[in-house]
């Protein structure tokens, strides 16, 4: 049975002394960022500076984005030279990526990173950058082959020359919110069932002072909660539920936020069965939910004063002779009816119960996270997130705190005319459209129905959950997204000044 990891960070130090020969010998790699165009001083205050210059120029020639030397000492020192580019907080980010991937092929335990000749802004943002690569980088997504990994694992890193020191609490925070919900997304599904994965995000929260509690299956009948239900009912086992977690800082009792995540822990698509492809990586529908934790928990560890609750709706949609079937007629907790139309659009129903449930709290913002559609992907290509909100004020809000933290998203429109295209004449409304045409928006639709008016809401529909090859700082094709978003957005406003921004 899967056990947490320590989610251990980095240990980051930011010695402000001028780094010397000795310095750069304690350490197995040493990442150096200069100017695009450096004077010779700089060079000088390098050791080997006067080889590192002509590496670095015979680089520029060949258009090669990195030069790479060794210093003549015990270790053999790996040095890596490098200038940042200018551009968006992903480019910036993206570059981070790359060159920490290049300082790690050598497998280093400890770190140095060096910026020079960049004015203090710019210095920084390419530090925190670095940070925030170098935690993706260093943590370990499961793995369960039988031989452990080979070679040292990062886990020092040490700003050289760091006068005046970079604040990197927000840094820090996000780095763990996100490999938290990578972690969780990459297990495989015979090991994060409904069971397994209440029991870890128990102990984990515990860590954090945030209490959990379950409505399992029966309570949920009790309440009504039969979108949630008809998803569950084809399982094989009694054991989803919708997972409460509150962080409530000191004098605190209500929560002004509330992050929902959909948890699908395997989606065959039920009744309407998916073809292979499509099954695949279905062990990752539960992303939505592992990001809500991961913000959560992000947030709590920066002490922010306001309280919050995250609802994780944690299912299987499974086939079964029990499976719920096209044309039920479901009514949800809020009493709204629902006429199903393709069983492979669980998503929405779980988490119409659950947004229902979390609203009934009156918080002054939703925010829910989901692998929603792939009508969000087929538009955006998994290197933008889609957004919906029922504030249209939000749309300029989200889309800055996505270029800002460089987990870019797209506003997409949330006309009520969209509407008609769900319009039943058996229930209140179609689950979703025959037709695939703009499901991602028809789908925001359909979960706006269990949000009140007057409560904001935010809806993501994690269509870069997933990307070959990375996004940003994160290496792994599991991406994480959300967390970063999610505090940035939060980062100059709490739950109840951003509510009345967007009123």
């Amino acid at each position: 049975m899967t056990n947490l990891p320590d989610f251990e960070l980095l240990r980051i130090s930011q010695p402000s002394g001028r780094p010397t020969r000795s310095t750069f010998d304690a350490l197995d790699h040493v990442l150096i960022v200069l100017p695009d165009d450096p004077p010779e001083t700089l060079f000088a205050q390098l050791p080997q500076g006067a080889q590192l210059k002509r590496l670095l120029s015979r680089a520029r020639t060949a258009d090669r984005p990195f030069a790479t030397s060794r210093l003549d000492n015990a270790r053999a020192t790996g040095l890596t030279l490098c200038s940042v580019p200018e551009g968006s907080a992903f480019s910036r980010l993206s570059w981070a990526r790359k060159a920490v991937a290049r300082c790690v092929q050598d497998q280093p335990a400890g770190l140095g990173v060096l910026v020079l000749g960049l004015e203090e802004p710019r210095r920084r943002a390419a530090v925190a950058d670095l940070v925030a690569a170098a935690e993706a980088a260093a943590f370990r997504l499961p793995s369960f082959k039988s031989e452990a990994p080979s070679g040292a694992r990062l886990k020092r890193v040490r700003i050289l020359g760091s006068r005046p020191r970079v604040k990197l609490d927000a840094v820090r925070a996000q780095a763990l919110g996100n490999n938290i919900a990578r972690w969780f997304t990459a297990l495989p599904p015979n090991e994060l069932d409904a069971a397994n994965y209440r029991r870890l995000v128990e102990a984990l929260t515990a860590r954090y002072g945030i209490r959990t509690s379950t409505l399992d299956e029966s309570q949920l009948a009790r309440l009504g909660a039969q979108a949630f239900l008809a998803v569950s009912q084809g399982n094989a086992h009694r054991d989803a539920g919708i997972v409460r977690l509150r962080y409530r800082p000191r004098g605190c009792r209500t929560a002004d936020l509330m992050l929902v995540g959909k948890g699908i822990l395997f989606d065959t698509g039920g009744t309407n069965l998916k073809p292979f492809k499509n099954m695949l990586h279905m062990h990752t529908d539960m992303e939505g939910s592992a990001v809500a934790l991961g913000t959560l928990i992000a947030l709590a560890t920066l002490e922010v004063p306001y309280g919050i609750d995250a609802w994780l709706a944690v299912t299987e949609n499974r086939l079964s002779a029990t499976a719920y079937k096209s044309q039920d007629v479901i009514r949800a907790v809020n009493g709204t009816t629902i006429q199903i139309i393709h069983t492979d659009a669980e998503g929405r129903m779980v988490l119409a119960d659950t947004l229902a449930l979390a609203a009934r709290e009156r918080p002054r913002l939703v925010i829910d996270y989901a692998t929603l559609t792939g009508a969000c992907v087929s538009a955006l290509a998994g290197r933008y997130s889609g957004v919906f909100s029922n504030r249209i004020k939000a749309n300029a809000l989200l889309y800055q705190a996505g270029a800002a933290s460089g987990e870019r998203v797209w506003p997409f429109p949330m006309d009520e005319d969209y509407d008609e295209q769900l319009r039943s004449e058996v229930a209140d409304i179609k689950q979703c459209a025959e037709s695939g045409y703009g499901d991602h928006i028809l789908a925001a639709r359909f979960l706006s129905r269990f949000v009140p008016r007057a409560t904001p809401w935010i809806h993501v529909d994690l269509s870069a959950g997933r990307h070959k090859g990375g996004l940003a700082h994160v290496p792994t094709e599991i991406t994480g997204f959300g967390v970063k978003l999610t505090l940035e957005l939060l980062s100059a406003r709490d739950p109840a000044a951003l509510a009345e921004e967007l009123s």
